[in-house]
């Protein structure tokens, strides 16, 4: 008699619940709902909804900044969120994918789109596996709480970024857009603005990162970052989303709302910034 194991497909357990964001299903939920509810007083929701960017940093500091991003999936029907965001602990080339399985989380497991995720594999070499990449990895995790919160049964194709060069963007947006073409998706871009400046010299630098995403300028942004990488940490994914965005059919951007970590914190001397914004089509006429 034949025994047909299943393989059982990899789940990556999370890094920071319970220390960067509440790690009870409970209190994750009542963290969630309070940012999104005193998220109430942003611009109106895109008609269409392509990408978001969103922060990254704990869920206390810049939680109440992303809620004004994730109160965009409300109501919405998306099967797939895809999660770029830049790697803060392994350097390496190119974009590493995880492929299969799902990511853990206090709201549940997040499952992977398997399909996509192989066929971004295959619309490009610079994307792979590398699951090492992805195991302390922070920035697409602290995504997770509002996508799960939000749109419980989507799926996620998790994308992290290393390098951050023009080439890696640019074939990070091509595949995007090759494989995203059919599908019911919305790209979430994952960064954090400058990073430990003062309040006055964070928003001169974070003023340049949201004049290029209000004016929908992902080369103004990319030319920015090689000028000065200290405007975001998440920049060239946010390059790369902005670009597939266009490409997937978005005209509009909306900044959504910009905050740093002073807000929360009362220390205004060394602070983070952080952009919640908006890609798609403002107006169902338009569309």
């Amino acid at each position: 008699m034949l025994h047909h194991h299943k393989r059982v497909a990899p789940v990556r357990k999370a890094a920071v619940a319970g220390t960067w964001y509440p790690g009870t299903r409970q209190a994750l939920e009542a963290a969630i709902d309070d940012h999104l509810a005193a998220a109430l007083d942003g611009p109106p929701d895109l008609a269409r909804l392509v990408a978001l960017i969103a922060p990254h940093a704990g869920l206390t500091y810049s939680g109440g900044v992303a809620a004004y991003a994730y109160r965009q999936l409300r109501h919405r029907d998306v099967d797939l969120v895809v999660l770029a965001g830049p790697s803060h602990f392994v350097g390496f080339d190119g974009v590493a994918v995880y492929r299969r399985g799902g990511f853990d989380s206090p709201l549940g497991i997040a499952e992977i789109d398997e399909e996509s995720a192989t066929a971004m594999m295959r619309a490009s070499a610079t994307i792979r596996e590398h699951d090492a990449a992805h195991a302390r990895e922070h920035s697409l995790e602290m995504q997770l709480p509002f996508v799960r919160r939000l749109l419980p049964r989507a799926r996620i194709l998790p994308l992290v970024m290393g390098w951050q060069t023009a080439a890696t963007a640019t074939a990070l947006a091509d595949a995007l857009a090759v494989v995203l073409r059919d599908k019911r998706a919305v790209i979430v871009a994952s960064t954090d603005l400058s990073h430990y400046q003062d309040a006055n010299r964070a928003a001169a630098l974070d003023a340049v990162v949201i004049d290029h995403v209000r004016q929908f300028n992902p080369e103004g942004l990319q030319r920015a970052l090689a000028a000065c990488p200290e405007h975001a940490c998440g920049g060239g994914p946010a390059v790369a989303v902005m670009c597939a965005a266009r490409a997937l059919g978005a005209r509009d951007a909306v900044v959504l709302k910009y905050g740093d970590s002073g807000d929360v914190s009362g220390d205004k001397s060394a602070v983070v910034g952080y952009l919640a914004a908006a890609f798609g089509i403002r107006d169902a006429a338009d569309d």
